[in-house]
């Protein structure tokens, strides 16, 4: 698994556990919910840190607890 395809996977897994959607993730991150979707569009490779850094801000979730989750561990090496 790659790195973006791992910040999808475990952004969606707190998501579900806190019972909220993308649209509600979004006005709780203060941005656009096009921004959350086009986040976890399959299709996008590239999410930049300061996005990544508002979604966790609205969950109230540092960025060192989002990426101590196990999905993070043992990634592919991205060579590209």
């Amino acid at each position: 698994m790659d790195i973006k395809s791992a910040i999808v996977v475990h952004m969606l897994e707190v998501c579900d556990q806190r019972g909220i959607c993308p649209n509600d993730l979004a006005v709780r991150s203060g941005v656009t919910p096009s921004t959350v979707y086009s986040m976890l569009d399959s299709r996008r490779k590239d999410l930049s840190v300061s996005t990544l850094k508002k979604l966790c801000d609205g969950l109230d979730l540092p960025l060192v607890e989002f990426f101590a989750a196990d999905v993070f561990r043992n990634l592919e090496q991205e060579l590209r």
